[in-house]
């Protein structure tokens, strides 16, 4: 009797411990969906008061990813600059990110724009002109030349950039610029150490009217991406990370479920993480300049050369 007594107590103990768990994670649910909606709402009432901006997420593309051979997963980041008039889009950023869950790494690889490659079933041409026919080819033409599957798939309007800093980083993201930059960009920085708020890092990451053009260009880019991944590690983000990831879906185009980025955002910042390692094609000294008819100035790869590199980055 006194055993079945306790039995009972025993029961009704762990059913109050399981009815405050429940309790408190679907408040912490509930709060994070508030908080999502919330950023939604704020960027879609920016692009309703901005002229000639969209919601940019709605089109559908297929995208026939999967995980690479190593177990990884690659998503295709894009950044269009297809201007009015133009038939053609073309890729202005061409990022491949990684994460590796079972190591733990991030790692982000960029792929100039210029170098001239085979696309499926459209002969040679730069690889910007891939996106042409949406993230599939460029998925395509990626695997075709240099053998890496890609899982997932991002294009990204620029002005989603700037909404995530200046909502992660009210008072700036901390990076050193190198030059005065002014000529193509809406916003001029002078050089020195110094605080960006979005339009400045945008301008910052687009600038390439130099001596060093798109190679510039392509190490500002990295070098941003590396400042913004280590500032947002030594803050108390995961916070806020609902909010910031409804900050950007405005301004996304992509296969990744909700669920998906906030878990990957969420392993990147705990941890002691925070931390990216950058690679870029071409490597130096694989590649020759070339000008090709109806292309112009192109970069010439040494194929073999470059995807070992690339393989060789994706596995160390």
């Amino acid at each position: 009797m006194r055993y079945e007594k306790h039995k009972k107590r025993k029961s009704r103990k762990w059913l109050s411990i399981l009815l405050v768990l429940l309790v408190l994670v679907g408040g912490t649910a509930g709060y994070a969906w508030y908080q999502y909606k919330q950023g939604v709402n704020q960027s879609l009432e920016k692009i309703n008061n901005q002229e000639n901006k969209g919601d940019v997420s709605n089109e559908v593309y297929t995208f026939e990813g999967k995980k690479d051979q190593y177990g990884a997963t690659n998503i295709l980041l894009l950044g269009s600059d297809a201007r009015e008039g133009e038939k053609v889009s073309r890729a202005d950023t061409i990022m491949i990110a990684h994460y590796n869950k079972d190591k733990g790494t991030y790692k982000l690889t960029s792929i100039m724009r210029d170098i001239y490659v085979s696309i499926p079933g459209k002969g040679k041409h730069k690889i910007n002109s891939a996106f042409n026919g949406g993230p599939e080819l460029m998925r395509k033409t990626i695997k075709e030349n240099f053998d890496i599957d890609l899982q997932y798939y991002a294009i990204v309007d620029f002005e989603g950039f700037v909404q995530l800093i200046d909502e992660a980083f009210p008072k700036g993201v901390e990076i050193n610029v190198e030059k005065r930059m002014e000529e193509y960009i809406e916003v001029p920085l002078d050089p020195g150490l110094q605080r960006l708020n979005g339009e400045q890092m945008l301008s910052f990451v687009r600038f390439r009217h130099d001596a060093i053009g798109d190679f510039g260009r392509v190490k500002r880019q990295q070098q941003a991406l590396q400042a913004i991944g280590e500032q947002l590690s030594s803050i108390q983000t995961i916070p806020k990370l609902p909010k910031l990831t409804g900050v950007v879906t405005p301004y996304i185009n992509t296969n990744m479920d909700t669920g998906d980025i906030l878990f990957m955002s969420k392993d990147f910042l705990s941890k002691d993480r925070g931390n990216i390692e950058t690679f870029r094609i071409p490597i130096d000294k694989g590649y020759a300049d070339k000008s090709v008819k109806g292309e112009g100035d192109v970069l010439e790869l040494d194929l073999e050369l470059n995807k070992k590199a690339f393989h060789q980055f994706l596995t160390q």
